[in-house]
């Protein structure tokens, strides 16, 4: 067994081992019940709940009700949250009896309490129990038969991290393969998931498009749905791997501001504010305001960017069953790129096979930081939420996202030196025959994409005699206007090593003048302008067939329109084309152990509308939806009341109608064939465990088998490059000291391990891969209810690595970072 497969299976060992034993030691329990109230006596659902310093508690139900057992003793449940003025009631636990608690109601309304942080669950800080936007229903993990998993604010600030893309090294078996370009449509960061490429798209469940690195300073938690979902999101928003989803902040109803400023190596400066307020006396309209400044320079010697962040965010309360929510994002930027490295020349010619045998010189940006891209993305929100009766509910959101580049993006391309010399006549031989890189950029000029979505959402939880419901039945419309343009050009050859050459001539004032003596049109620039309309309707079902057996049944009727795609000119160069596809998904949870242990399986589908193909007879024709089918299966865990959870799932990922070339009747006619298939499988891994008070672990592991099994003969059988590495394993240590004269103090240590990553394989070009690596990350920390410092090292051990795809992409060297904030 490869030796990376241990680590997970030896600490869910350890974990398991310890929690048992503390478990088999408290034996005399008594039972908990009660319910718990929200602002305007409504009842506070799906709220963890639980007594002071232990990790003893469950989740309310619908109607405010919970019910959990207990040590024998005498407890405080105190229920906690940022803004919300605190509640602690006294409780005595009886051994083998039933005590009911008082009734407990929260100054705060039911949206925010969905998220609310309690006192107990402060063992298991890094574990979140519901989600509403995974399944568009409010479900526990245990009750959803599809794998997510949820990064956390309080993991995320006791980290010290600020983006969203940093965030997700915490989540098993996702990994980043490009950093964000910026540039408008598809300038976010790229990861792969379960072997297929997917980006952050999705904000509070529906379409919230941000092209830049999304700062985190108004995230409350990101979510990572995996396997195909397009029966409840469609298809322009996900990835046959799964999606990201980031949920952000609410308003709540007291005076709240915070205050943070971090520095670091390589200029870090950041500002953030977080400034909370009702605007009415009784609190029925309420204001928040997340803001980020964030100033870097790079670890190499040339590079920069500057960003700002401004997130506003309104709540208002109509009538006791009418709510109003509106949201505004506002990202902006003005960068240096980030080094990528494309092949010119294939690693065969150039006679290499792995990162070492390139020359490239690590700290080299090969460009001058001048050379800057503005980026822009601006999305706008607004939600109602009505409370029809006491079993069903309705909500209306519109979503308006725009994005916005200008400028060069510098690239990089490798090559052999007969290359170098086709760009650089008289370019004298170099000792290893491929010692230059090739320097050009892809700009953008004014290029936008705005998108549109409007979605309705009815909900439902009912009984038909003693089998319950929660059900969603949505109506969905999408449009997108893209107006992305995008150029080259190219700018000579630099050596890859050299003491002597002026790598900041290649600058802004080059670029001018070449743009200037180059001006565009249709042949050379490469333009996607185009239109689309999707119009779709779903439906889904959770049922509790008995209190231990659980089916959901869901399906989505979605019909795209294509207004055809043009040129540079104006000129159609696609026609227009309509399809229309059904997406089901099923799925089933037996739980053994009832709100402790679900054995779960599901049926998901995913899809893509291609568009136009040229066949091997040369004839232009419409390509039939891209499918991709999963079958899933696995085990969720929340036991020890709370103490051990996780998730261990095996997938199986089939996608049919792949298009991949083939001979047509002209060799300069691309042609292609759509009868391709591929499949992706594996299995992952996540437990987030508390050994023992103020200990908390989260370990993750993850192993895809990708591979093309119908293709073309160049990549038949090999694994796709966009697969990314096949092992992946994360984890995280963090202690909190108990409450005594310095509650607050604490530490935790990290890490990533991913496998090589062959990022080009196939049979004319060779095969190169990336070596694997393992990093850590490091921080210390002092969190008061009045303010918090940390010290954080990223890159502990300054390890050189590479991402990439069909690229190789330097990432950023040891980095510390100081972090204080002040709440008022």
């Amino acid at each position: 067994m490869n030796r990376i497969y241990l680590i997970p299976f030896k600490l869910f060992t350890i974990v398991l081992t310890l929690t048992f034993s503390n478990a088999l030691a408290q034996t005399t329990r008594g039972t908990l019940t009660g319910k718990v109230l929200a602002a305007n006596n409504d009842p506070a659902a799906y709220v963890s709940i639980g007594l002071q310093g232990t990790s003893f508690g469950t989740t309310t139900n619908k109607d405010g009700e919970y019910a959990f057992k207990a040590p024998a003793g005498s407890y405080t449940i105190v229920i906690s949250y940022i803004g919300v003025q605190p509640v602690a009631q006294s409780v005595t636990v009886t051994g083998g009896q039933t005590t009911n608690v008082p009734q407990i109601t929260v100054n705060a309304s039911n949206a925010q309490l969905t998220e609310v942080n309690i006192i107990a669950n402060r063992s298991n800080r890094f574990a979140s129990r519901v989600s509403t936007d995974a399944a568009k229903i409010p479900l526990s993990s245990l009750e959803n038969a599809q794998s997510y998993t949820t990064v956390t604010r309080a993991l995320i600030a006791e980290q010290q991290i600020f983006s969203v893309d940093d965030a997700l090294r915490n989540a098993p078996g996702l990994q980043k393969m490009w950093d964000a370009t910026g540039r408008a449509g598809d300038g976010g960061g790229y990861f792969t998931l379960r072997g297929f490429p997917t980006q952050t798209r999705l904000r509070n469940g529906v379409s919230g498009l941000v092209t830049s690195t999304v700062d985190a300073v108004n995230i409350e938690k990101v979510e990572v749905i995996k396997g195909p979902s397009a029966t409840l999101f469609g298809s322009t928003l996900t990835s046959f791997g799964g999606l990201i989803n980031r949920v952000t902040k609410k308003p709540y109803e007291n005076f709240g501001l915070e205050i943070g400023q971090s520095v670091g190596s390589y200029n870090l400066n950041r500002t953030t504010i977080d400034l909370n307020a009702p605007i009415t006396n009784n609190k029925n309209v309420l204001f928040r305001l997340n803001a980020a400044h964030n100033y870097e320079g790079s670890f190499q010697n040339y590079g920069k960017s500057r960003t700002f962040a401004v997130a506003p965010s309104l709540t208002v309360k109509a009538t006791d069953r009418l709510t109003f929510q509106f949201d505004a994002e506002l990202y902006v930027g003005r960068n240096s790129a980030k080094p990528f490295f494309f092949f010119y020349s294939t690693p065969k010619a150039m006679g290499v096979t792995e990162a070492k045998d390139l020359g490239i010189n690590y700290k080299n940006a090969y460009v001058n930081d001048d050379i800057r891209q503005y980026s822009r993305s601006m999305n706008y929100f607004a939600q109602a939420n009505y409370q029809i009766s006491d079993n069903f509910t309705s909500q209306t959101i519109f979503s308006s996202s725009n994005s916005y580049s200008d400028g060069s993006n510098p690239f990089f391309y490798l090559g052999d030196d007969a290359t170098a010399a086709t760009f650089a006549p008289g370019t004298p031989a170099s000792a290893n025959g491929h010692g230059y890189v090739i320097r050009a950029d892809q700009a953008t000029k004014d290029s936008k994409l705005s998108a549109i979505e409007v979605q309705h959402n009815l909900n439902g939880d009912f009984k038909t005699g003693t089998i319950r419901h929660r059900f969603v039945f949505g109506l969905d419309y999408q449009r997108q206007n893209s107006n992305q343009l995008f150029y080259s050009n190219f700018y000579g050859v630099a050596p890859l090593q050299s003491s002597t050459f002026n790598y900041g001539s290649f600058n802004q004032a080059v670029i001018n003048a070449t743009n200037a003596a180059n001006p565009l049109t249709a042949s050379n620039t490469y333009t996607y302008y185009f239109k689309t309309n999707t119009y779709s309707t779903y439906l889904s079902d959770v049922v509790n067939l008995t209190d231990r057996l659980i089916a959901s049944v869901g399906l989505r009727l979605d019909h795209y329109r294509h207004a055809g795609s043009e040129n540079y000119d104006r000129v159609q160069t696609a026609p227009a084309f309509n399809q229309t596809t059904i997406a089901p998904k099923f799925g089933l949870i037996f739980q053994p152990i009832k709100d402790q242990l679900s054995l779960f399986g599901n049926y998901q589908n995913g899809f893509v509308n291609p568009g136009m193909y040229i066949n091997a007879a040369g004839v232009t024709q419409v390509a039939k939806t891209q499918n991709a089918n999963q079958i899933e299966g696995g085990v969720k865990l929340a036991l020890f009341d709370g103490k051990l959870n996780g998730t261990i799932s095996y997938y199986n990922i089939k996608l049919t109608n792949s298009l991949y070339s083939v001979t047509g009747p002209t060799p300069s006619v691309f042609s292609q064939a759509q009868d391709g298939t591929q499949v992706s499988k594996g299995f992952e891994t996540e437990i987030i465990a508390t050994p023992y008070m103020g200990f908390n672990v989260i370990a993750g592991f993850a192993y895809n088998n990708a591979k093309f099994t119908k293709a073309d003969a160049n990549v038949n059988g090999l694994r796709p490059v966009e697969a990314g590495s096949p092992y992946l394993a994360n984890f995280y240590l963090s202690y909190r000291l108990p409450e005594t004269a310095v509650k607050g103090l604490g530490a935790g240590l990290g890490g990533n391990f991913a496998s090589k990553n062959k990022v080009v394989n196939n049979v004319a070009s060779g095969t190169f891969v990336l070596p694997e690596y393992y990093l850590f990350n490091g921080n210390v920390f002092f969190d008061r209810t009045k303010y918090r410092v940390g010290v954080a090292v990223n890159n502990l051990t300054n390890k050189q690595y590479y991402t990439g795809y069909t690229t190789v992409n330097p990432q950023r060297l040891r980095q510390f970072i100081l972090s204080a904030s002040y709440k008022f």
